[in-house]
């Protein structure tokens, strides 16, 4: 099979763009999220829910990418492309995380400069096929399946949802696949009702409790996008760009729900969001255009970045966490060095696009097709 036998089909820039403002919110959660001592008075209180958005945004990608193609395209053809598109970064994310590790040594991870450099590049190495490590291998304390670069937990995910949509989704009818949401959705639903924290927050390790939290963030917003992709009635919407950006951010950013007494509250409103507002989100993007050349040049610049920046920002926000930590700064005090820390991710991962990402997968794409 040759990849000129199938053209590449225009992009949602507005999707694109959508993304990279999401990763954007996801660094800014984590730089506040060092200073914050419980959820109730954590600033852009809702970012990690950015994870939830992208698998949602993914799944209506995957959809509107491939669903019209296995006629002339095998599983293996698929996987490659997914492969293609994804692995670099992976292991430009282990790599970035490795050469960071020590200077992560702090009163948050106290132990890091005890271990042995021959096992930080086995869990290196073991991090570039997203392969989850158990919590016996954690080389960190945060019993993370991937201690070098924490976000690789929602590609290993990621990629699941990518073999069943191969494997069997992409053959369910469109009642079929509606039936399968909505009982993920339901699970979703029970998922926030019954969790101690009243929150959506987990998936990153290797235990019961965590891969069920992951399987859950997963299966309903990735097949939902699926879904809305098979099903949606696209529209022309007007200034797209800045209203979805605007409602995505509000969601995030907005202040936790209930207090500590009623964290069920919380555990509502982030259904809410993952199973009304994100898919509203994704189908008004995919609606509308971008009509002046700013909008056109911002979204594209969110898009290139989004997934870079999203999995090689944590080992620099490591070093901020325990910097933090270490200093007992507030975030007033100790904002330079967080806008410092969030131009920083942003060069990384630029550098990482332009340097690495985009040459590799040229070379990558002659080999493979």
């Amino acid at each position: 099979m040759k990849i000129a036998e199938i053209t590449a089909k225009p992009h949602y820039p507005i999707l694109d763009g959508l993304r990279g403002v999401a990763a954007l919110m996801v660094v800014a959660f984590h730089i506040c999220e060092a200073h914050a001592t419980s959820p109730l008075d954590q600033i852009i209180n809702h970012g990690y829910l950015a994870v939830d958005f992208f698998f949602l945004l993914s799944g209506f990608v995957i959809a509107y990418a491939y669903d019209d193609r296995w006629q002339k395209m095998s599983i293996t053809d698929f996987f490659k492309r997914r492969l293609l598109r994804l692995q670099p970064m992976v292991v430009m994310g282990m790599i970035i995380g490795a050469l960071l590790f020590y200077f992560q040594d702090s009163v948050l991870w106290p132990t890091i400069h005890e271990v042995p450099v021959w096992k930080m590049l086995l869990i290196m190495v073991i991090g570039f096929t997203l392969l989850p490590v158990p919590i016996s291998m954690d080389i960190r304390g945060w019993t993370e399946m991937h201690p070098l670069n924490g976000p690789g937990w929602s590609l290993f995910y990621e990629y699941i949802a990518n073999i069943l949509y191969a494997l069997f989704v992409r053959k369910f009818s469109k009642t079929v696949l509606s039936i399968f949401v909505f009982f993920w959705a339901c699970v979703l639903i029970h998922l926030v009702l019954t969790n101690a924290n009243g929150d959506l927050i987990g998936g990153w390790a290797l235990n019961l409790e965590q891969i069920h939290i992951g399987f859950t963030r997963m299966m309903y917003p990735f097949f939902a996008g699926l879904l809305l992709c098979r099903i949606g009635k696209l529209m022309q919407i007007k200034n797209a760009f800045f209203y979805c950006s605007l409602l995505l951010i509000i969601v995030l950013a907005i202040p936790r729900f209930g207090g500590d007494d009623n964290r069920w509250m919380n555990g509502l409103y982030e259904a809410f969001a993952v199973i009304i507002v994100f898919p509203l989100i994704v189908f008004l993007g995919a609606s509308g255009e971008l009509r002046s050349n700013f909008t056109k040049a911002t979204s594209k610049f969110f898009g290139d970045i989004s997934y870079p920046i999203y999995i090689t920002h944590y080992p620099i926000i490591y070093i901020y966490t325990g910097w933090v930590a270490d200093h007992k700064i507030s975030l007033m005090d100790a904002l330079p060095i967080g806008i410092l820390t969030f131009g920083s991710c942003i060069l990384v991962a630029y550098a990482s696009l332009k340097l690495y990402d985009e040459p590799v997968r040229i070379w990558l794409k002659k080999k493979l097709f």
